[in-house]
């Protein structure tokens, strides 16, 4: 089973919509945040990445929205990467508030863009394992 990474983040209040809740958008720039600070935590920076020659690209998010986030709420954000055997990668996020009640899940479909041909590469696990300080991370 892949390691689970997880970052708090604190609900600020102009990420809310009308209704008093985290607009949805936001969801989606919380489980961004999530997928850097465990890129971060593996010893992947931007740095090493633009030395590598390529990057991570979402190609696909689906956000499932269980209970509302407010002001002033905390919540957990996980990171559990799923590897296969193809140029593409999952990524499970799941989001709890600080008191432990789940508020969603988002899914991603991801994968390795090479920054010169533009094209993704094959077998991103290997790819990652090379440039990561600590693979584990990213369930590596």
């Amino acid at each position: 089973m892949a390691e689970v990474f997880q970052v708090r983040i604190g609900v600020r209040g102009y990420e809310l919509d009308i209704q008093g809740h985290v607009n949805q958008a936001v969801y989606v720039q919380y489980g961004e945040h999530a997928r850097w600070r465990s890129f971060h935590a593996a010893g992947i920076n931007t740095a090493v990445l633009l030395a590598a020659g390529f990057g991570p690209v979402v190609l696909e998010t689906t956000v499932r929205y269980l209970k509302e986030l407010r002001d002033g709420d905390e919540v957990d954000v996980t990171c559990q990467f799923h590897w296969g055997d193809g140029k593409t990668f999952q990524v499970e996020q799941d989001y709890s508030r600080a008191d432990g009640v789940p508020v969603a899940r988002l899914t991603s479909v991801c994968g390795l863009l090479d920054r010169e041909t533009r094209r993704l590469l094959a077998d991103p696990a290997a790819r990652l394992r090379e440039i990561a300080a600590d693979p584990a991370v990213l369930g590596l």
